[in-house]
């Protein structure tokens, strides 16, 4: 299996930040006109695009409660994840663990020189040897395909959006102060909330299979992944629920998102895991009949 560049991927990205990027205008004209101002508006975005670019992926980590780990500490995984990262024509990533008991791994970074693997305890006792092995090669062609910075940035704007929805009605003021210009900021940061919100779910939705068939050409064994793709599906209903609320928020980066009911699964960030393992087991009989 040869790993081929998935187009399909690249232009949902593409598409992705063009129409966030009209959002963005739109936004930061409805800022500007408000009582925040022009001026205001500028310092607001340019620290909050700068903290999400350069400390995003630290956030992610902290927000899971992991950290870095050694060769020392993890040797195998460690040498694990240097072999698939050279079979994926990728600098090794700084190897990170979550000690939770939810079974699950995410890639984060800005770039493929600076991304981070992190897996859980969980996923470690939850799956053997080669599907721990095709749940990395997922994550490394995560950083290959360079989605993860575009979701870092994608999630930005919605984030900022909500919050100003949030806290906005705290600088509303008297309306003969210009209360109703920050009045229609809020309205409008929740449209551009929502819009965004919807446009990274169907960018998550595609990536995920791209990742997938990536992962599976890493490792040449399409198999492995979606038998740790029905373990880990399954080890989530074990869970407890009080581990599920704390790492909700991380739900577009797992390899399998936190279940949260029918509407959780509607807006889902994730395809579901029935059609990703099918799409696995064609590519398996593909490389059998090849």
């Amino acid at each position: 299996m040869e790993w081929k560049t998935d187009w399909g991927l690249r232009a949902r990205m593409g598409l992705t930040m063009l129409l966030l990027l009209a959002l963005y205008v739109v936004f930061l004209g409805v800022l500007a006109y408000s009582n925040v101002g022009l001026v205001g508006t500028v310092v607001i975005m340019a620290l909050f695009m700068g903290g999400q670019f350069f400390f995003s992926d630290k956030l992610a980590l902290r927000s899971m409660g992991a950290h870095e780990v050694s060769e020392q500490e993890y040797p195998e995984l460690h040498a694990t994840i240097g072999r698939l990262a050279q079979q994926a024509d990728l600098p090794k990533p700084t190897v990170a663990v979550a000690d939770t008991r939810t079974p699950n791994a995410f890639a984060t970074g800005r770039s493929p020189s600076s991304a981070t693997v992190c897996v859980t305890t969980g996923i470690m006792n939850t799956l053997d040897r080669e599907e721990l092995e095709g749940v990395l090669a997922h994550e490394l062609a995560h950083v290959k395909n360079r989605d993860v910075m575009v979701m870092t940035i994608a999630t930005f704007l919605s984030t900022l959006a909500f919050m100003i929805v949030r806290w906005g009605w705290l600088f509303s003021g008297d309306r003969e102060q210009g209360g109703a210009p920050v009045m229609v900021a809020i309205l409008v940061s929740l449209v551009v909330g929502v819009v965004s919100f919807l446009l990274v779910r169907v960018l998550s939705r595609y990536r995920e299979f791209a990742a997938d068939r990536g992962g599976a050409v890493i490792t040449g064994r399409p198999s492995a992944l979606a038998s740790a793709l029905m373990k880990i599906d399954n080890g989530m209903d074990k869970v407890p629920s009080d581990d599920m609320r704390e790492q909700a928020d991380m739900n577009a980066f797992f390899i399998i998102p936190i279940k949260s009911g029918a509407i959780g699964r509607i807006l889902s960030t994730h395809p579901s895991t029935e059609n990703r393992i099918e799409r696995l087991r064609e590519m398996e009989r593909e490389l059998e009949t090849a």
